[in-house]
């Protein structure tokens, strides 16, 4: 009976450990705008994946004026070609709204573009899929 209750309490405390786990956040500058990346899951994982994308000028004012993409890819690996994806986000409130779509487990490399008149800035990084 013991091992019964220890067991449903680990299970209780994984269980609510996932519900609660922090969304996967990237903060990156890309010229002098501020960005937040945020994605829904963490790790990311295989299919839907939510972004929303914070901008913020130098002044700490909201960015919503301007053109994002979100764009991601695959290195190519011995037997598969490389994987590239774009997809543009969409302006809801205060922050831009993407899926990423990611076709298998392994490391992705993820480019936001953001372009406010003429000018075009960027940030990097890489997750890596479950």
């Amino acid at each position: 009976m013991k091992k019964l209750i220890v067991s449903v309490v680990c299970l209780i405390f994984i269980v609510a450990g996932v519900a609660f786990a922090k969304d996967y956040e990237v903060k990156k500058k890309a010229g002098d705008l501020d960005v937040v990346v945020t994605i829904d899951k963490n790790p990311p994982v295989v299919g839907e994946n939510n972004l929303a994308i914070e901008v913020k000028d130098a002044a700490g004012k909201y960015v919503t004026d301007a053109k994002v993409k979100v764009e991601y890819g695959m290195s190519a690996m011995p037997g598969m070609p490389a994987m590239d994806y774009k997809t543009d986000a969409k302006i809801e409130g205060d922050k831009y709204k993407a899926v990423m779509e990611l076709s298998m487990s392994g490391p992705w490399n993820v480019t936001i573009k953001i372009t406010r008149g003429e000018k075009t800035s960027k940030v990097k990084f890489s997750v890596d899929a479950q």
